[in-house]
């Protein structure tokens, strides 16, 4: 029995190879690690260049992150933090503009294709 224990581990072993080899594993994990790379610099772009205009814009460092408005009916106040999102979707415009030309330049959407 110990042996079988052995083959089967063995075989084991070379489905999960053969998994990894036929399924693309390697370039996932590979594109997974460039695009966190990426987006770790859209970031940083983000913050050196699109946050300074917006800051001279608005007038402060964060008064886009602060830009609030409430409202208030008889008893009840809500408060509508508008800027936050606002500033979280120029950074998700700036990400996903950055990806699309990385993708578009390296001719990387016809990869796939014959």
């Amino acid at each position: 029995m110990a042996a079988k224990g052995v083959t089967g581990t063995k075989s084991h072993s070379a489905g999960f190879m053969s998994f990894i080899r036929e399924q693309g594993v390697v370039g996932l994990a590979v594109g997974l690690a460039i695009g966190t790379a990426a987006g770790d610099t859209v970031k940083q772009l983000v913050g050196a260049f699109i946050d300074p205009i917006v800051q001279l814009m608005i007038g402060s460092q964060d008064g886009l992150k602060a830009a609030e408005f409430t409202v208030k009916i008889g008893d009840r106040v809500g408060t509508f933090t508008w800027g936050a999102f606002v500033s979280s979707l120029i950074s998700l415009l700036a990400v996903a503009f950055v990806v699309y030309a990385i993708v578009h330049m390296l001719k990387l959407d016809r990869a796939d294709k014959k």
